[in-house]
């Protein structure tokens, strides 16, 4: 089997696309960037391709490659030092799957996981969201998708109808839905998240309680519940749109926010929902509460 040659470096001061523009010049035939440091990367716009505060390349070259000469070529093309680059031969894989053998099933309260698709879950009493990560943000990993997960099984929406309002990958939507829901609504201002929700809620058997809408005026009220993990900036302007969206009693879910931000959400939204704390993990917080029948006075 062919040994690849990687040659990976830290990124540091230097432009992303400058150092991959040298990489391909020099003949990579793929580019990979990493997190260097296990720094989490949350939703970017659309359009916007967000690195990691340290972040490391992985260039991949031909088996026949000349690793000195090489080596010596990209460090002139890139301005660096020979040493700052680590080379090292890899064997022919399926690299489009290989990335995914770090991923591996999850559970979030007592009974909801998320499973790749290469995993199995043997309980049978389990509800199982099956999802690989993908271009969209979202798959459980990062805490707020993880405190939203949590909630969602202690409090499933049996036969309600939901919105997952900045959806990403769905994963919200799909957990939702194979926890009860009757109807789920996803709305994101990323096509690609829409996109990814169909093609996941079509991967789960679940397209008919799945309905991604392109337009945030297309979703329909009320619903029993809403969830948002989003930022706090966000959140604090949806106040008024999510109240109409949520039937008097309703429940909604926040998160994406960091615990110093968790006051000013409380108070934008004190007009129509008793908010409060649901938990916190690793400086993040999710709140959840009720839609109150009227205005306080």
């Amino acid at each position: 089997m062919s040994e690849f040659l990687q040659i990976s470096f830290d990124l540091g001061e230097l432009p992303a696309d400058g150092a991959e523009a040298a990489c391909f010049e020099c003949g990579a035939s793929a580019i990979t960037f990493a997190d260097a440091r296990d720094e989490p990367v949350l939703e970017p716009a659309p359009g916007e391709f967000r690195l990691w505060p340290a972040t490391r390349l992985e260039a991949l070259f031909a088996p026949d490659a000349p690793q000195e000469a090489l080596i010596a070529r990209l460090s002139a093309a890139l301005g660096v030092a020979p040493e700052r680059l680590t080379a090292r031969r890899l064997a022919d894989r399926v690299w489009e799957r290989e990335w995914l053998r770090d991923f591996h099933a999850m559970r979030f309260g007592r009974r909801l996981w998320i499973c790749p698709q290469h995993e199995q879950v043997e309980d049978p009493d389990a509800a199982v969201v099956r999802l690989d990560p993908g271009l969209a943000f979202g798959t459980g990993t990062h805490p707020t998708t993880a405190l939203c997960l949590e909630w969602l099984d202690a409090h499933p929406p049996s036969e309600g109808e939901v919105i997952d309002y900045g959806c990403g990958s769905g994963v919200l939507a799909l957990a939702a839905a194979r926890l009860g829901a009757r109807r789920v609504q996803c709305f994101d201002i990323d096509p690609q998240a829409l996109l990814a929700t169909h093609e996941n809620a079509a991967a789960n058997g679940l397209e008919r309680q799945i309905r991604p809408c392109a337009a945030a005026e297309a979703l329909e009220p009320p619903v029993a519940l809403l969830m948002a993990n989003i930022l706090c900036a966000p959140l604090v302007a949806l106040a008024p749109r999510f109240a109409a969206l949520v039937a008097t009693g309703g429940a909604v879910l926040l998160a994406g926010l960091l615990e110093p931000d968790a006051d000013e959400v409380i108070a934008a939204y004190a007009p129509w929902f008793a908010l409060k704390p649901f938990a916190t993990r690793e400086g993040w917080v999710a709140l959840s509460g009720r839609r109150c029948a009227e205005e306080p006075i």
